[in-house]
């Protein structure tokens, strides 16, 4: 007889160390709100978590260090006219979070370093939705574009550099449940109240493959585990919760399945791409427990967190924030759904604190750098996350003599890393995987903004400017030979503001030839025209509220009887 093997994992004593009372957050009212997203947003800096409020939306945004008692006097960010349903910091800025609201809007935020006063004042505001937006995303290696899902069945992507849709998706029947990027951010997965698992093209704004999901009439969540294959948790028609895992190239039947147990709350994905580590936390229970995916799709239940109060939700902090000299893998901040405190639990692997950095358990993590701008993933390129070392990322955990010369050797290191560019195609809908080809490419070191970049379409007043290989391609061809099947093309890419054909050489270079002094000279000139073009307005606006201030005292009506001098 074979003799009985245990699996192994790195992972399978995994702990949960909740905090101690002084460094918990006290005296925060959270919302009574039923709507099932986190209400909590965690980053190296802040810890932002949405209060119950008596009317109108806020949220709290209190720096990460200032633990114990929070006055009710705290600086409150304010400016939604209905309740805050969901917030999310900015994968790349620790200081920039958006917020989606009862009032059917998305605003993004700028958070100063000191904030000691009520901020109420917004960086965009994004008006698409009819009613409540209940989800938002950011996407994971583009910067400046967000995927919000609102109760109007839509999902709108968005440009906040232009404070513009890119396209309106309607493809749901029904209420959204979940909304998630793959790792790359080339598709998204959703779950409706049809009971249906959609993958769609974010960019065509149509449904790439669907299949039948949980069972259940409660809500269901989705995460993307890779670019190919989807976590799902819900629940069966006898109302028992399961998870499931699937593969978009074969999408008919889950690759797993698995029952959990037959309460009744509404369980919340967490998800280590990393270690490839899901922690489930259910709506109002007293545990987490996590669960280890491998290579083959399956399962395996590593071990739970139990407490005993129970959780309204959780906040995650991004693994750049844990502290890798106490082993620490995940960090969670736990809001209590009986008590007004926030309570910080640090998953921990049980191994001999050291100077030692355990490189099995901390692989090289997503960074702060984006790997596409906005206009180059809406042209239709595609990039995997630009990556940078844990033991470099963590200055505080680095004597204080090396410090600068750890940053000074991860910005090194992240410099010199050549993401892979995928061209994007897309991907049909009976269930075939999508197609792409790689080429390598040097990185684009180029640190303007591309609308700054773009100088000709910069100057000309239009609606909605984005840069295209097929556009610059069709205005040099135009010059010569006149209008052309090309200028057609460019005319259309223009209007809809995004070219879905693969990127050439000079949509690299972005379609520039001349010398870099020919470049900065034109920026330079472009940027006094913009200049003087602001003082003139200015002056307008000056001499308008002027004539407005002369009219209202001509209007006011004289006390003076007839006859008597007004002046």
């Amino acid at each position: 007889m074979m003799p009985f093997r245990i699996r192994t994992s790195k992972f399978r004593h995994v702990y949960g160390n909740p905090a101690k009372k002084e460094e918990c957050y006290e005296n925060v009212k959270i919302t009574k709100s039923t709507h099932d997203s986190n209400f909590c947003a965690v980053n190296p800096k802040f810890l932002c978590v949405v209060p119950d409020t008596g009317g109108g939306g806020s949220f709290i945004c209190l720096p990460l260090k200032q633990t114990g008692r929070v006055e009710f006097s705290v600086p409150r960010v304010c400016g939604h006219s209905g309740a805050v349903l969901d917030i999310k910091w900015s994968p790349f800025s620790d200081n920039i979070i958006a917020s989606s609201s009862e009032d059917s809007t998305v605003k993004i935020w700028q958070i100063p370093d000191n904030l000691n006063k009520n901020l109420s004042e917004w960086q965009v505001d994004l008006h698409g939705h009819h009613r409540r937006v209940g989800y938002i995303e950011w996407h994971p290696t583009a910067e400046n574009i967000i995927l919000s899902a609102g109760f109007d069945h839509k999902c709108i992507l968005w440009n906040v550099e232009q404070a513009e849709p890119i396209s309106v998706i309607s493809e749901h029947p029904d209420s959204i449940y979940s909304i998630s990027w793959n790792t790359d951010g080339s598709l998204f997965c959703t779950t409706c109240k049809d009971k249906q698992i959609r993958v769609l093209d974010p960019r065509t704004g149509s449904v790439a493959m669907d299949c039948q999901g949980h069972d259940g009439n409660r809500s269901s969540k989705s995460v993307f585990v890779d670019n190919n294959r989807i976590f799902t948790c819900g629940m069966t028609r006898s109302s028992s919760r399961e998870l499931a895992v699937w593969d978009i190239r074969k999408f008919s039947k889950s690759l797993f399945n698995n029952t959990i147990d037959t309460s009744n709350g509404i369980l919340l994905p967490y998800y280590d791409r990393d270690n490839r580590v899901m922690y489930l936390a259910g709506k109002g229970d007293s545990n987490i427990r996590y669960y280890e995916i491998d290579d083959q799709s399956n399962c395996y239940f590593l071990n739970a967190f139990m407490s005993s109060y129970p959780q309204r939700s959780l906040g995650v902090m991004p693994k750049r924030g844990c502290d890798t000299s106490r082993c620490e893998v995940m960090r969670f901040y736990k809001l209590h759904s009986g008590k007004d405190v926030i309570e910080p639990i640090s998953m921990i692997v049980p191994r001999k604190v050291s100077s030692q950095f355990h490189s099995d358990i901390y692989p090289n993590t997503s960074s702060m750098l984006p790997s596409l701008t906005a206009d180059e993933w809406i042209a239709g390129q595609n990039r995997e996350p630009v990556m940078v070392s844990m033991m470099d990322g963590h200055v505080t955990n680095c004597p204080k003599t090396t410090s600068s010369t750890a940053i000074q050797n991860q910005q090194n290191d992240i410099i010199h890393q050549v993401p892979t560019i995928t061209t994007y195609k897309t991907v049909n809908k009976q269930g075939m995987p999508p197609r792409a080809s790689t080429i390598d490419v040097p990185r684009r070191t180029d640190k303007r903004p591309a609308s700054l970049q773009n100088l000709k379409r910069l100057s000309t007043n239009e609606d909605y400017v984005s840069y295209s290989a097929v556009s610059e391609a069709s205005e040099n061809h135009t010059n010569k030979n006149g209008m052309t099947n090309g200028h057609k093309e460019e005319k259309k890419v223009t209007k809809r503001g995004w070219s879905p054909v693969s990127p050439t050489k000079d949509a690299m270079t972005n379609g520039f030839t001349g010398s870099e002094p020919e470049l900065q000279k034109a920026y330079f000139q472009q940027s006094e025209e913009i200049k003087s073009l602001k003082e003139q307005v200015k002056l307008k606006d000056k001499r308008i509220r002027q004539l407005e201030d002369e009219l209202k005292i001509l209007r006011t009506p004289s006390d003076c009887g007839p006859g008597q001098s007004d002046c």
